[in-house]
């Protein structure tokens, strides 16, 4: 018999390359199975929200709906969204159109001042809906956009008046009309300064709120509206221009153009209800607001509020949050070539005797003051957008001589 024989080594066999290779295969199978989103900070949210969705859908066909809501970028939010689809397939859920599901299920990526929130929506057949939500710290996994230009603002002096200046409009380089609680006041430019040609008579039954507002809206086919408490008035379609006026509690035009949004103003006192027409999607109703500012988003707009509780609302459509800023209660928005493009222009107590109006950027719902201030001599009454959004109307009660002072505010990119 023999002893048993052992091959000897292979003294030529690289061991520590092979270990070396097969490690590196090791490392590209994890990094090709792991998400995206992992390696960028989001795969915690994405295993948290797909088991909270799990639990209460099941495994099954689900139908899967997406929205960003959030300042995240176009491919983070895509990012995000193949992230979370995967974890709920490897529980089991499969993404199926809506006509083969048993159950539905929206996801809202959105955000406050200090993290991202995912909220879903579960909607199992003619069950009540149930929600479930996670949210994420803003970390450096967020790349959002930041202002990139500082701005400055430049006022204009258009008309004074000793009565109070409700609004302001120009038709046309050589006319303006201005809106005050007794009349509209037609102003041509003559010699470079406005006279007046002509004043409108406002008819009321009811006394006037003691902190009055009112809005000029110009329109096609005749040449304006007034909106003031309880009362709407429009001008005649033919010379001579005459003014009607009638009781009313029709919503007021609040933004630019091409917003088309409307609020219901309180015709006893001086703040819209928070009514809104059309309303705000899932948002019929907004807190009570002395002026809004709407900032477009690629997907949504989001809505500025200076309410009534003295706090600062962003209103996307889903969520409400709020902030308390150092802003007064008139804000409103202007489309400029600087920076994000969009700028709110916000008052505020200066250090001296009157208000001042600064311009902020909103990139991740925290406002950052793109401007140095500028100052008016007196409390700022109302503060509104143009049609175009181009520039902002600013009325101002002048401390020193008592009169009412009407300013276009202006945006400029400092080069």
């Amino acid at each position: 018999m023999h002893s048993p024989v052992y091959n000897s080594p292979i003294l030529k066999m690289p061991v520590p390359r092979l270990i070396s290779s097969c490690l590196l295969c090791l490392e590209l199978i994890v990094l090709v199975c792991v998400p995206a989103s992992a390696q960028n900070g989001w795969h915690a949210l994405e295993i948290d929200l797909a088991h909270k969705i799990a639990a209460a859908t099941g495994p099954g066909a689900v139908f899967l709906d997406f929205a960003n809501r959030s300042s995240l970028t176009q491919k983070e939010s895509d990012e995000i969204r193949r992230g979370l689809f995967l974890e709920l397939a490897l529980l089991g859920i499969h993404a199926v159109p809506g006509e083969q599901a048993v159950a539905t299920v929206r996801i809202t990526l959105s955000e406050n001042l200090r993290e991202y929130v995912s909220i879903a929506q579960i909607q199992q057949g003619s069950n009540e809906p149930s929600v479930v939500m996670v949210s994420s710290p803003r970390t450096s996994a967020a790349s959002s956009s930041q202002p990139s230009k500082a701005v400055s603002l430049q006022k204009t002096l258009l008309w004074t008046d000793r009565a109070r200046i409700l609004d302001i409009v120009s038709p046309s380089a050589q006319i303006t009309i201005a809106l005050e609680p007794e009349r509209a006041v037609l102003l041509s430019l003559q010699n470079s300064h406005w006279q007046e040609v002509q004043s409108l008579a406002i008819s009321h039954n009811r006394p006037w709120p003691r902190d009055m507002r009112g809005r000029l809206v110009l329109r096609k086919d005749h040449l304006f509206d007034a909106y003031l408490p309880g009362v709407f008035c429009q001008t005649t379609t033919s010379s001579p221009i005459s003014l009607t006026c009638r009781d009313s509690d029709d919503p007021w035009p609040i933004t630019a153009d091409q917003f088309q949004q409307r609020a219901f103003f309180a015709s006893t006192r001086n703040f819209f209800t928070g009514a809104m027409s059309p309303a705000q999607p899932k948002q019929n109703l907004a807190p009570p607001f002395f002026s809004a500012a709407p900032l477009p988003r690629d997907q949504y707009t989001l809505w500025i509020l200076g309410a009534v509780d003295g706090q600062t609302h962003m209103l996307d459509g889903v969520t409400d949050q709020t902030a308390r800023l150092n802003w007064g209660s008139d804000i409103a928005s202007i489309h400029s070539n600087c920076g994000l493009g969009w700028q709110i222009l916000a008052t505020s107590r200066s250090t001296g005797a009157g208000d001042s109006i600064t311009a902020f950027e909103v990139a991740d719902r925290e406002p950052v003051a793109v401007s140095q201030s500028i100052d008016l001599a007196g409390d700022i009454t109302a503060l509104w957008s143009s049609a175009d959004a181009a520039s902002v109307i600013a009325i101002a009660h002048n401390f020193h001589t008592g009169d009412y002072e009407a300013y276009r505010i202006l945006v400029a990119c400092n080069q």
